[in-house]
């Protein structure tokens, strides 16, 4: 019978994680198909052997892409349950059905508070959900988890990811460097979220393809975001008009996901925050949610709760201290 050869691209996958150390994740999966000739090369394999058999091994490969595009690991055990006759079944069974996205080495990145899922009960109801709260509550962290799962899901086509640079003045000429080498340090909170849940290898792919896109809230402007996961993070340094220039950019098929910290306004002079003013006026309105996020979600260091405690009462005794001062004035 004659042979063929045939050419199976695995796409934007970390390779050398798939293929496992040393290549022992295909050395395993070689046991299974011992008819035939399975040799890697970079990013794809080349298979000689007999069509049927070529057929069936493309239908197991596959599976054990998917696994691995989902839970970002491969093991030999893997192998072995998907290459059962029911693996197709194995591969939809989420034995976490809380598990928002699987992370980097397989990590179950879950919500972890009350209010964190309340926030992706809000995410997945509402098309528009404002997520407010101190710093460590996981507001962006959770909204990045789920945008991660939405692509994944192919519910969205990109991920768009931004801030207002007000720290940098939205001015970032002082900077040394390109525009990329400016604006990267203080987008790092995002690569960062990022980084827990997508290779390297991909993520650095998708950003460079636009799949994932990471910019400052200026680029927003003029523009329509459609079939994308949209993230505002930081968005208490929002003046209105900027909030109002990024809420009217969704299209029809986005989700808009606005996080900050109202304790945390960096804004010049008494200019309002934006995010003030658009929860106030907002909040009765009919597909957007408002979660409001506590001490009680903090899962950082212990001792952030206790300082940020710190921080609103001594704020609080400077606000009585200066009535009192004005009171004696007067």
């Amino acid at each position: 019978m004659e042979l063929s050869s045939r050419n199976i691209e695995l796409g934007g996958i970390n390779a050398a994680a798939f293929f496992g150390v040393n290549n022992e994740n295909l050395k395993h999966l070689k046991t299974f198909f011992p008819k035939l000739s399975i040799v890697a090369r970079g990013h794809k394999i080349v298979v000689k052997g007999e069509d049927e058999i070529i057929d069936q091994f493309e239908v197991k490969l596959t599976l054990l892409l998917r696994h691995f595009d989902r839970f970002n690991s491969l093991s030999e055990n893997n192998i072995d349950n998907l290459m059962l006759s029911d693996g197709e079944k194995l591969l939809h069974t989420d034995n976490g059905s809380e598990t928002l996205v699987h992370g980097n080495g397989g990590v179950k990145i879950k919500a972890r508070t009350v209010n964190q899922k309340k926030l992706v009960d809000s995410i997945e109801k509402n098309d528009m959900v404002f997520a407010i709260g101190p710093a460590g509550t996981g507001k962006t962290y959770t909204a990045v988890a789920l945008a991660v799962k939405a692509l994944k899901a192919k519910e969205v086509k990109r991920i768009v990811l931004t801030r207002p640079a007000v720290e940098a003045g939205e001015n970032l000429g002082f900077l040394p460097g390109d525009l990329k080498e400016k604006l990267d340090p203080y987008l790092m909170p995002l690569y960062d979220a990022l980084r827990d849940m997508v290779p390297p290898e991909r993520l650095a792919e998708m950003i460079q393809y636009g799949v994932i896109e990471i910019a400052p809230l200026a680029f927003m402007r003029g523009r329509t975001l459609d079939k994308a996961f949209v993230i505002l993070d930081e968005a208490q340094n929002t003046t209105i008009m900027q909030m109002k220039m990024f809420l009217t950019r969704m299209g029809m098929t986005a989700k808009f996901v606005i996080t900050g910290d109202m304790s945390q306004v960096d804004l010049p002079g008494k200019q309002r925050s934006g995010l003030a003013y658009a929860t106030s006026i907002l909040r009765d309105i009919e597909g957007i949610g408002i979660i409001e996020m506590g001490h009680s979600d903090i899962i950082r260091h212990k001792l952030i709760t206790k300082i940020i405690t710190a921080f609103e009462t001594q704020e609080q005794l400077d606000k009585q201290n200066k009535y009192d001062r004005g009171t004696e004035k007067s």
